[in-house]
């Protein structure tokens, strides 16, 4: 079953097409690898999908609810981390989620269990402006679980940190499926994290998905195409610049 569809979702800002004919379908309780170089439109479909802008055409589907008209039904339903998480500087680590916690009407214990599940607890008292970007990386990414919501919507959520935290936050996004019954669609530059936490990965470029699939699926292409299929990293990138050479070839 899947719990994210989309239906030919496009957005465009006068000619250029951020998103164009999207076709995409994350797998009910799959961490799902969201890839492609900066400017393909990983960022703009996960802002679609949380009603932040809104589709020039075409549609989509979470947990079979539909945009525009379940709007609110669907963003109860998602935790987010969409670029640089903002933060009241003057609160603290706490504080902040706190806030986060009120809104939602969430049990008191839910922030306790987020700065828990993200290494914070111990920082929790800290004011935010204090944070580094690591501290800052994990902030949002408790944000984001918070209440355990069914879905989970993160991009770059290892972005700062460095290589231990990035393994604990791997392990973690890892573990989500199983641990709360959730599904995670996790957008990243870091190419061997993706192919060690993803069930399916989906990969753009300029707008469109060049593939959708399972990690050995995309293997088994790779090997039809001649690519090299030892690391994920090097069947992407030969699949991005097979594709640029196609649009540079049709101009």
């Amino acid at each position: 079953m899947n719990i994210i569809q989309t239906n030919k979702l496009t957005k465009a800002y006068g000619d250029f097409k951020a998103v164009s004919n999207l076709n995409l379908h994350v797998r009910s309780g799959s961490v799902y690898g969201f890839l492609g170089p900066n400017g393909a439109g990983k960022s703009t479909t996960m802002k679609l999908f949380l009603g932040l802008i809104k589709p020039t055409r075409g549609n989509f589907l979470i947990n079979g609810r539909s945009y525009p008209k379940d709007r609110q039904a669907i963003l109860r339903e998602i935790g987010s981390f969409i670029e640089a998480p903002a933060f009241y500087a003057n609160l603290s680590g706490e504080e902040n989620l706190e806030l986060i916690r009120k809104i939602l009407g969430l049990p008191k214990s839910a922030v306790e269990e987020a700065l828990e599940l993200v290494g914070l607890t111990e920082h929790r008292k800290r004011l935010a402006k204090k944070y580094s970007l690591g501290m800052k990386q994990r902030l949002g990414l408790a944000g984001a679980l918070i209440g355990k919501p069914p879905i989970l919507i993160l991009d770059e959520p290892t972005n700062g940190l460095d290589p231990v935290g990035i393994h604990e936050i791997r392990t973690l996004i890892r573990n989500l499926p199983k641990q709360f019954d959730c599904t995670v669609l996790v957008s990243s530059h870091l190419l061997p994290e993706i192919e060690l936490m993803a069930d399916d990965v989906g990969i753009i470029n300029h707008g469109r998905l060049l593939f959708e699939g399972s990690l050995k699926a995309l293997k088994q292409l790779a090997v039809q195409k001649g690519y090299s299929n030892q690391h994920l990293e090097d069947t992407f990138l030969a699949m991005i610049d097979e594709d640029n050479q196609k649009r540079g070839r049709g101009r």
